[in-house]
């Protein structure tokens, strides 16, 4: 069973990999694809606000789906849709063929990112113990890869498709062949199961045992759109730093959320979820300040860098709590329910972050401006308890044993 388990955490590991390394390259070559199509600057917030839009029509399907369908095949079949809508995009010629490729994008990654989060969480119950910043680890390193592969095609002017083939036809096929050891979680009391047997039951969860960790996934992705979208512009505008220096801080954010998310699983353990997601948040806002007040680019940049260590935990800890409920108060098979639930507000976060943000430095001033996600991730500390582990307890000497019953339902899911 450990061997079952360990290659099912790596194979997950993989899937989350690839998707940080493919999300990265769509994003980070956004002005080289407005030149390919010519699309307008008119056009092109319509372009970029459908993929997240998309995706939560994708997550909300993802949620019916799982009643018939096992996670893990639909994560098998989701990632290479998403991989070769990316190819598309770097070989279309057309804004509607664009248009067909970003669609596709959009959809598929939607049911990608519910379904990795239900395999990770699903994982982390048969293992009793943290590991699910570990995921998001992954994809944070598939990140800083992708946006690095995405700098040597933009510095050598590389055609998108010249960028995209190559990675598409090396990731591909290792996520084929990585999707034959997911494991699932069943919904027979608790079974490990492979990806070829049924779906589950189907299961209603209450929004309202939800809301809490659904608001603190918005507020979380608040504050990375915040980051990912203003971090230069704020550096160059407000700072004063050059045009070189102000495409640093976003590097150190994604570097030190990697390093967060690699070592936060530890930190679970010892101190529990409940005080890691407190730690996270106080961290995140002291960023967001430092950031608001910062009298030149240095000091901006270490406000930056503290955003990173503090809001890299907050996502994965809630669609760890998320499933963790909904197991304990409705039985095995409601925690998918509740991940795919979440995972829509990923997105709702990302789509109001970014203008509200913009909307309020125009209005105001972007220091000002930086003050509205400290005080939203501040949030956060009102709905700490809803990350505390009932009966099961990861940390703190409270892990349960590591390993699992294959087909027995011993392991607690």
């Amino acid at each position: 069973m450990t061997d079952v388990l360990r290659r099912g955490r790596a194979s997950l590991a993989f899937s989350f990999f690839t998707q940080g390394v493919t999300f990265a390259l769509l994003v980070t070559r956004i002005p080289a694809i407005q030149d390919r199509y010519g699309v307008s600057d008119a056009l092109l917030p319509v372009f970029l606000a459908a993929v997240p839009i998309l995706a939560g029509v994708g997550s909300v399907v993802t949620e019916r789906l799982v009643r018939r369908v096992r996670p893990g095949r639909l994560l098998r079949w989701s990632q290479p849709v998403v991989l070769a809508a990316l190819l598309g995009v770097g070989i279309g010629g057309h804004v509607a063929g664009l248009a067909v490729a970003l669609a596709a994008f959009g959809l598929a990654v939607g049911v990608l990112d519910a379904a990795m989060n239900m395999l990770g969480v699903s994982l982390q119950r048969a293992y009793g113990r943290s590991i699910m910043l570990g995921f998001h680890a992954a994809y944070s390193l598939g990140g800083i890869v992708g946006a690095s592969l995405a700098w040597v095609g933009a510095h050598w002017d590389l055609a998108l498709w010249v960028s995209y083939l190559p990675v598409v036809a090396a990731l591909l096929p290792a996520a084929l062949v990585g999707s034959l050891w997911y494991v699932d979680g069943g919904g027979d009391g608790g079974a490990v199961r492979g990806t070829g047997e049924g779906g589950g039951a189907a299961f209603k969860v209450p929004f309202r045992m939800l809301l809490p960790l659904c608001l603190v996934m918005t507020f979380a992705y608040i504050g990375d759109s915040t980051v990912s979208n203003w971090s230069a512009k704020y550096l160059q505008d407000v700072l004063g730093s050059s045009e070189q220096l102000a495409t640093v801080p976003y590097n150190v954010y994604m570097v030190t959320t990697l390093v967060g998310r690699a070592i936060g699983d530890f930190g679970v353990r010892r101190f529990g979820a409940v005080a890691v997601v407190r730690g996270g948040a106080v961290v995140a806002a002291g960023g967001f300040a430092v950031v608001a007040g910062a009298p030149g680019a240095w000091v901006g940049m270490l406000g930056f860098t503290l955003l990173g260590i503090g809001l890299c935990v907050l996502v994965p800890q809630t669609f760890a709590a998320a499933g963790r409920l909904a197991h304990e108060k409705y039985g095995p098979g409601a925690s998918d329910a509740a991940v795919a639930r979440l995972n829509v507000f990923n997105y709702v976060g990302f789509l109001i972050g970014s203008p509200l943000v913009g909307a309020l430095g125009d209005a105001w001033s972007y220091r000002g401006a930086m003050l509205l996600p400290m005080v939203l991730v501040l949030v956060t500390l009102v709905y700490a308890r809803s990350f505390a582990a009932q009966p099961d307890r990861y940390g703190g000497g409270h892990e349960r044993p590591r390993t699992a019953d294959v087909g027995r339902g011993s392991n607690g899911l």
